[in-house]
This record gives C-alpha cells, sequence and structure tokens, in this order.
C-alpha cells in the first residue's frame, strides 16, 4: 500500500480515479510525467543568494517566468532504514538552465502525518497533511519545519517558517493534472509559487 493511500484512508477514495491512480503506485510502478507550469514565482530578490545556494541542494531556485517545460518523476522505494519511502524529482526547463526541486517522502504512523525531506542532500524538513476535499481534489499542508544540516535537525520558529499549500487536481476537459504549490512566509508574504499542468507518460 502506498503512504499516501495509508494516511489518507477512506478520504483516499474520494479523490478523482485519476488521482488515485497517480499517489496509489500500484504494482510499484513509477509515476512520470511531462507538462509545463504556465506561472513560476520567485519570490523577494533579497533571497537571490540563498536560493542559487539551494539550487546546489536540488531544492528551491531564483528563477521566475511563465510557460516553463516541466518533468516530474514519483518513485516507491525502501530506505536503508526499512521504511517505505516515495521519491519526487521535479525538473523545471528553464530558457538557458534546468532548476530541480527533489524530496524524499516517508509516513509517520504515530503522528498520522508525511515526513518531507527537501533537496539532496536534504536542507530542510517538513511535517505533511494530507486531505481530500468536496470536489475530490488533493490539499496538501505544512506542519512543524526543521533546518537540516548533516546529522543535525533544528527547529524553525512559526514566524519564519515557510507555509506550504499544495493544491493538486485532475481536469477532464484537459485530461490532465493541474497544481499550485505555495510558499509563504506571515511576515514576507510569497516565497516561491508554481502552478500549470502536467500528462501522465502512461496513465
Amino acid at each position: 500500500m502506498s503512504i499516501y493511500k495509508e494516511i489518507l484512508g477512506e478520504q483516499y477514495y474520494r479523490m478523482h480515479p485519476m488521482l488515485q491512480k497517480r499517489y496509489g503506485f500500484e504494482d510499484d510502478k513509477t509515476f512520470k510525467a511531462t507538462g509545463v507550469m504556465h506561472k513560476i514565482t520567485s519570490g523577494p530578490k533579497w533571497l537571490y543568494l540563498f536560493k542559487l545556494f539551494a539550487t546546489r541542494r536540488k531544492f528551491l531556485f531564483p528563477e521566475h517566468g511563465n510557460n516553463i517545460p516541466f518533468h516530474i518523476v514519483n518513485k516507491q522505494q525502501i530506505g536503508s532504514n526499512g521504511e517505505q519511502q516515495v521519491h519526487w524529482e521535479r525538473r523545471f526547463y528553464f530558457q538557458n538552465i534546468n532548476r530541480d526541486f527533489n524530496a524524499l517522502m516517508s509516513l509517520d504512523k504515530d503522528k498520522q502525518l508525511v515526513k518531507d525531506y527537501l533537496g539532496e542532500p536534504s536542507l530542510f524538513y517538513s511535517e505533511l497533511t494530507f486531505e481530500v476535499t468536496d470536489q475530490g481534489y488533493l490539499r496538501i499542508e505544512s506542519q512543524k519545519q526543521r533546518i537540516v544540516l548533516g546529522k543535525f535537525e533544528f527547529p524553525i520558529p512559526k514566524l519564519f517558517q515557510g507555509n506550504v499549500l499544495v493544491k493538486e487536481s485532475y481536469m477532464e476537459e484537459n485530461e490532465a493534472f493541474f497544481i499550485h504549490v505555495l510558499i509563504t512566509n506571515p511576515l514576507l508574504g510569497t516565497l516561491f509559487e508554481y502552478k500549470g499542468e502536467f500528462r501522465s507518460d502512461d496513465l
């Protein structure tokens, strides 16, 4: 059973059938899709140097723009500690450079949330809650966060966190998945955002 099917429980079956296929990982099949991000916003300019550093860890990036080609790969795997994981590879094809935004997710059964390690090697950790809306969309929201420095992890005060909100749906008229990722801070506003659509290579 996929970690997303387990965390959502009965809610899983209220998602659009194509979202169920996407997050079900039946027969351990890797999900691959190609599309376009209609809008990418990079946030405050003074974060440029941090985001430039983050590109070395396949995390955030300073580029922004419209109609940026996009590719995503989600692969289910077993980690070195024996836990079930899902590896996320997201690549954005800007005109002069490609940028990656990778993550590794696993399930915390006791807390009933998804553990999300962002970057390679990881730079940030975020706890995620999953729910299905009345419209059959998937909604993901961040909770506690930590900065990761090698083997050490330090809590980030709520005032300085990057609050993540993800909404994903399936548009039958376009036969495509629609994604909107928004990262905000209560003091600084929007730190990073992208929204667009993509089509599965084989679903």
